[in-house]
């Protein structure tokens, strides 16, 4: 019987992606181990990052010998916390080693086959969804999170609604908290979140436990105290960056549980770079932007944003619909890889702002 290697790296991808955002510095790494053509265990790098894909999949009491293991990504072959994946691999003694994509931690990079192919492991590379790791890539490449945004418009190109604070319908805010569940954080304005009083959480059932951190660019210190996210900040760390003094504020907010973070200037490109690097050294790999157009449009400006993930609604909204900037920035995009999602009369567009 032939065997479908791309089926069964296809459903190491689906493992992966459960844990996505989810593994700190680590990528998620998804690992499916298959003996006689049938799948025997698998494993997904766990929450916070250890232990890696292939212990998981491998540490069972299961007679591995002369199996082969599908994994997202090259197999680490060096030591840090944990020893490298490579010597569970020749333990368990697996016959056939499939990879997707190459580590680009230089530490692996390319490196595995090598090792593998000494003890006479054979190694194959299965090219396939490199796109899943474009954070993880972008990471190792630049010392930076990565970076979308996620907009919603009205179909006259408005982003917010004067009579309804909705603009788009409720099958787009679930694909929302979809997307929310893959970051690991999620950055707004206290402007935004006070105008609206969002949650900016994930209300799916199913992925509850998948909570994004929320990182609030607030400078003045001017977030409500009666907003609906100070209750959730048990359940996730909240982070409010600012230049306020304030110390009455400052104690309030560290008593509801968030972080308050010192920053002076957000302003320029460098300012923004510095405040991405704080964020990159406190473990931010992947972080969604929910903001106000103003904040957005210098983000898009300064070319810090990835992907934007854009939700347009059948509806007009015409004289109650307002931008804070012109909506000829709106109109610029284009509108051209719609995502096939059934979003009932809503569509939703991504949009490649930055190859990474």
């Amino acid at each position: 019987m032939k065997t479908n290697h791309n089926f069964y790296s296809s459903l190491a991808f689906n493992l992966a992606e459960k844990n996505l955002g989810k593994t700190n510095h680590n990528p998620s790494v998804g690992c499916v181990v298959v003996k006689n053509n049938t799948v025997i265990s698998s494993g997904v790098t766990s929450i916070n990052g250890r232990p890696h894909a292939e212990f998981n999949a491998l540490n069972k009491k299961i007679n591995f010998k002369g199996a082969s293991i599908y994994v997202t990504l090259e197999p680490c072959v060096h030591y840090g916390v944990t020893p490298p994946c490579i010597n569970i691999i020749k333990r368990k003694k697996i016959k056939n080693v499939f990879f997707s994509v190459n580590d680009p931690d230089l530490r692996t990079n390319k490196k595995a086959k090598k090792l593998l192919k000494r003890n006479y492991i054979k190694c194959k590379q299965i090219r396939l969804n490199k796109n899943f790791y474009r954070s993880y890539i972008y990471n190792k490449k630049k010392g930076l999170p990565l970076i979308d945004a996620k907009i919603a418009i009205s179909k006259d190109f408005f982003t917010i609604n004067k009579k309804n604070k909705r603009i788009t319908n409720e099958r787009s805010e679930k694909i929302t908290h979809l997307l929310r569940s893959k970051y690991d954080s999620i950055i707004s304005t206290s402007k935004s979140i006070n105008e609206d009083n969002s949650l900016l959480n994930c209300r799916l059932e199913g992925l509850r436990s998948n909570q994004p951190n929320l990182i609030i660019i607030d400078r003045e210190l001017k977030l409500k105290r009666n907003l609906k996210l100070l209750k959730i900040t048990k359940h996730r760390q909240t982070l409010i960056f600012t230049k306020s003094n304030d110390k009455k504020k400052i104690s309030f907010f560290k008593k509801k549980g968030c972080k308050i973070i010192k920053i002076q200037n957000l302003d320029d490109k460098k300012d923004f770079l510095n405040f991405l690097k704080i964020l990159y050294k406190i473990g931010k790999r992947r972080i969604l932007i929910e903001s106000g157009l103003i904040f957005l449009f210098k983000l898009l400006k300064f070319n810090l944003i990835n992907e934007l993930f854009l939700f347009k609604s059948s509806i007009q909204l015409k004289k109650n619909g307002i931008n804070n900037i012109s909506s000829s920035f709106l109109k610029s995009f284009s509108l051209k890889k719609k995502i096939n999602v059934n979003l009932d009369k809503d569509e939703l567009y991504n949009i490649k702002v930055q190859n990474v």
